[in-house]
């Protein structure tokens, strides 16, 4: 009857099993490795680009300092990753040397960019100086006369220009302008003068813009411009490359004078040139 008497037994808890831990071990801290080859990969990959040398210099050097530093971790044995972090190390210093061959393309580049459009600009401020001589291609490498001399040129010279443009004045021949002409007064003489523009440039001309005027005998009296069924048009439309277009003008001048003087000016950006004619 005793064992039906007796209390029962409360069972004891299970405690839970914890592996114990073995003093003075600490988790690995790979992190800076990890950091560093990452960082080393991405400044390696910008290094390839040129114009970002900047970013693979700035991460090169990161990834070189924290490579550096996971190697120190790895050999005081806080870390385990040391091949990594060697690696990172490594990607590191090739980003530095990338970003410098980068930057010295780059800058060279843009030196050389500079270089061209202060060119292309000077070249377009430039304007266009006459170069006096014949038709003649060697006549256009020759020193100009104009300049040589300070004096007009003569009948049938012509003035090369810097693009290609040539004007040719001819002689100047009497003229007798019909009964409804304008600009000639009696008693005056007329004549009559040929100007030749030929473009042996690239561009296309605008001869809308030529001015063609005159001056008589030795005083430079303003000869005027002769209108008639004739002559007095003037230059007009567009010279295409390789073409030429000649127009007749006629000037009136007192009877006594014994020169024209002739003045073209082709254009804006162009100088006057001045041929002086035997009448």
């Amino acid at each position: 009857m005793s064992q039906f008497t007796q209390p029962p037994q409360s069972p004891q808890p299970q405690q839970p099993y914890a592996p114990a831990q073995t003093p003075g071990v600490h988790p690995a801290r790979n992190g800076l490795g990890i950091a560093a080859l990452v960082l080393g990969v991405i400044g390696a990959v910008s290094g390839l680009i040129p114009f970002l040398f900047w970013l693979a210099g700035i991460l090169g050097i990161i990834a070189l300092i924290l490579g550096l530093a996971g190697r120190g971790r790895a050999k005081r044995g806080e870390a385990t990753n040391k091949g990594m972090t060697t690696f990172g190390a490594v990607l590191g210093l090739i980003s530095l040397i990338l970003a410098v061959v980068g930057a010295v393309i780059t800058f060279k580049a843009v030196d050389d960019a500079v270089n061209d459009l202060n060119k292309t600009v000077s070249d377009t401020a430039a304007s266009a100086k006459p170069k006096p001589g014949s038709d003649s291609a060697k006549d256009r490498d020759a020193a100009p006369k104009k300049k040589d001399t300070g004096k007009a040129l003569e009948a049938g010279d012509s003035a090369v220009y810097d693009d290609d443009l040539t004007v040719t004045v001819g002689d100047a021949t009497s003229y007798t302008p019909d009964a409804y002409a304008a600009g000639h007064t009696k008693g005056n003489k007329a004549y009559r003068v040929a100007v030749a523009i030929e473009n042996a440039g690239k561009e296309k001309f605008d001869s809308a813009l030529v001015n063609v005027t005159a001056r008589a005998g030795q005083d430079g009296v303003d000869a005027e411009q002769i209108f008639d069924g004739k002559v007095g048009e003037g230059f007009s439309g567009t010279v295409l490359p390789g073409k030429k277009v000649t127009v007749q003008f006629a000037f009136d001048t007192p009877a006594d004078a014994k020169n024209l003087t002739v003045e073209v000016n082709p254009g804006f950006t162009y100088d006057a040139t001045q041929w002086d004619l035997k009448l």
